[in-house]
């Protein structure tokens, strides 16, 4: 009766033994629940989930639970990695109805579908007892129950729909969103002023941008702030590479354990700008054991990535712990580290700042290697080397440890994000090893995550691609293939960019708002969902739109260029606060005079392009061919003798140059402003 046996995710795996009658989300099991008249219960989390783990123990495994579930409803548990389009709508829904989110979500639907109570975690008595009520007011008032899902269902229309987004009051000024935007600035540790804390990489994408365009040397002064705590705190592993998900503190220290590769592909990207601009070595140190994280953890033999570690890990006692894997106790780091213990103390603060719970540390820097060096009449490159000697022994010790449970689907969107990541962070690291992990990967892509006439599949599993690909997919794997043209000037990438955008024309567009989150095949969900607001991963219209200006001006295609200017500017005018559409106002940069197209062309443009990728050039596109092109936009250049570049700045443009050397002097004019203000 448990069809989740027959589950590709790990995530439902889990719940697989459950004395519940689990159902997939799917046409059949929607039609079972109409024709028998049962109350549905949408139950959704993910593999990494605490809570949920924690909910699944006190309810899912129990049998009193599960005879109030198996006798009165349908029960569905979705993954929601799997089908993030089902969780955005019911997590709209659960928003409505109690001004808060999260994980697990768990949603009573009428047998149509529509909403009708929803919670997050919920003890055994508490889930009995509204389960309970819930069941005799439908069979006792169902008319109630009716009137109550349908005016629910219009606020979610309402939110969800692109054409009934309330304008701002005011015209749309990009610097008055930003100054409003920074009042909420955490000016000591970073990122916002509240707890928890996330990372929002797209955030500090935009920002970066706009102050480095914008020469505003306060917002570069913040996002370093920002990338700089974050690099020090408890959420990335210093030991093993890799970001947790948020810390539950606002300085950054104690993660909520759990690894997601998107946090992780996206903040690459954030680092190799951020190093590009300052050459700050803990940035560049950050990339390298990220990637190592994910080749050590997450790397499928065929080339693909995992999606996430799981929070909780055993401890010694072979108990369930949160965290068990990176903490750690005085004793142990004394018997490791002997005579270095007391000078690692206070890089890593073994001490009250560092302090978690129970004689737990979890390891936090609040001061640079250059200070501590200088405190204890140390050589810099010494305590450096030592620093990187501590890290070894303790990373050797944690071999000895479970390893948290590894979430081993791979979801396309995710890898697309990597591979745009990856090839941000090679720029600066030039490493054979990551050239070739970057075309295993786009090998993979192209082989295994696409079927035939360029559709994606959103999910691979024991090499299964399962599930029809959801917008997003499409979305970030355009991205991702321009950012492979870029790089290489390779214009099949291009053309593989241009191909999936056709497709997700046809599956997903409604030309009078937005694409579609889902595919149109899928189980027909209560409303069709539109994506818009930028979150911790940027929303898949806005990457969508950003492709499309991109695709438009290389290939000549007024139409691509018309359809994301739609849909950005019905964005725009939208906007109140700028942190939720940070990636839409990238997309906007783009019409604005600051929009640079670099473009390179003769026999060594592959040479001049990996020199010119040195620099930070954000609101750039590099364009370029060592053989004449048929790409419209390169078909009137001739190759010369000569390598040139052309700059060329809302359409006007400098004199060719012919050496990198002229790129690198006009590229020292366009920061030097920001240098002297330091």
């Amino acid at each position: 009766m448990n069809q989740l046996k027959n589950a590709h995710s790990p995530y439902l795996l889990q719940h697989a033994e459950n004395p519940v009658h689990w159902k997939f989300w799917n046409n059949e099991n929607l039609k079972l629940a109409q024709k028998e008249n049962k109350l549905l219960i949408i139950s959704i989390g993910y593999s990494a989930c605490h809570w949920c783990h924690v909910m699944e123990h006190e309810c899912f495994e129990n049998e009193e639970v599960a005879k109030v579930m198996n006798t009165n409803f349908i029960s569905i548990k979705i993954d929601r990695e799997e089908q993030p389009e089902v969780d955005a709508i019911y997590m709209k829904a659960l928003q409505l109805m109690t001004k808060q989110g999260g994980w697990p979500l768990n949603i009573v639907a009428l047998p149509n579908g529509k909403p009708i109570w929803g919670a997050t975690y919920v003890n055994k008595n508490q889930w009995i007892e509204v389960l309970t009520q819930l069941s005799y007011l439908y069979e006792n008032d169902p008319d109630k129950m009716v009137d109550y899902a349908d005016k629910l269902l219009n606020g979610i229309e309402i939110i969800s729909d692109t054409n009934e987004l309330p304008k701002s009051e005011a015209s749309f000024n990009l610097d008055e969103l930003v100054k409003k935007w920074s009042k909420s600035f955490d000016w000591e540790y970073g990122g916002y002023a509240r707890a928890p804390k996330f990372m929002m990489p797209t955030n500090l994408d935009f920002l970066q941008s706009y102050g480095f365009i914008n020469k505003n040397k306060s917002i570069l002064d913040y996002v370093d702030l920002t990338l700089t705590r974050m690099a020090w705190g408890g959420l990335f592993d210093t030991v093993h590479g890799g970001f947790s998900r948020y810390s539950v503190d606002v300085k950054w220290h104690i993660p909520h354990f759990e690894k997601m590769l998107y946090d992780n592909a996206l903040l690459l990207k954030i680092y190799a700008d951020a190093f590009k601009r300052t050459q700050n070595t803990l940035y560049k140190e950050v990339i390298q054991k990220t990637i190592q994280f994910l080749k050590d953890e997450f790397l499928n033999f065929q080339g693909g990535f995992y999606a996430a570690f799981d929070a909780d890990s055993l401890n010694n006692e072979n108990k369930l712990i949160e965290g068990a894997f990176y903490i750690w106790k005085i004793d142990e780091l004394k018997k490791i580290l002997k005579d270095d213990f007391d000078l690692f103390s206070e890089v890593f603060n073994i001490n009250t700042f560092g302090y978690w719970e129970e004689d737990f540390y979890v390891l936090i820097q609040n001061k640079t290697l250059e200070k501590v060096a200088s405190l204890n009449n140390l050589d810099l490159n010494v305590l450096t080397e030592k620093k990187k000697n501590w890290e070894t022994k303790l990373k050797s010790e944690r071999k000895k440890r479970q390893k948290p449970r590894l979430d081993d689907k791979i979801i396309t969107s995710w890898n697309g994000m990597l591979l745009s990541g990856l090839i941000h962070a090679n720029s600066i690291l030039k490493e054979k090893e990551t050239t070739k992990i970057i075309s295993n990967l786009e090998k993979f892509i192209a082989n295994k995550l696409t079927k035939e006439d360029y559709q994606l599949g959103h999910t691979f599993k024991n090499n299964e691609l399962y599930l029809d690909g959801l917008f997003e997919d499409y979305a970030f794997i355009i991205q991702a293939y321009i950012d492979l043209y870029s790089n290489t000037f390779n214009e099949d990438y291009l053309n593989k960019a241009k191909n999936y955008t056709h497709v997700a024309y046809d599956l997903f567009y409604d030309s009078e708002k937005q694409f579609f989150r889902s595919h149109k095949l899928d189980p027909k969900l209560i409303i069709n969902h539109f994506e818009i607001e930028d979150n911790v991963v940027p929303a898949s219209n806005s990457v969508m739109a950003n492709n499309l200006m991109t695709l438009g001006l290389i290939f000549e295609n007024s139409y691509f260029i018309e359809t994301g200017n739609k849909m950005t500017n019905r964005v725009l005018e939208t906007i109140d606060y700028a942190s939720a559409f940070s990636n839409w106002l990238l997309t906007h940069l783009k019409t604005e005079k600051s929009f640079t197209e670099i473009t390179v062309i003769g026999n060594e443009a592959a040479i001049y392009n990996q020199r010119i990728s040195d620099h930070y050039l954000p609101n750039t596109l590099i364009i370029g061919s060592n053989i004449k092109s048929r790409i419209p936009y390169l078909k009137n250049y001739q190759i010369n003798d000569k390598t040139e570049i052309y700059i060329c700045t809302n359409k006007n443009c400098l004199k060719p140059m012919n050496t990198v050397l002229e790129f690198e002097s006009y590229y020292k004019k366009l920061t030097i402003h920001i240098k002297t203000n330091q």
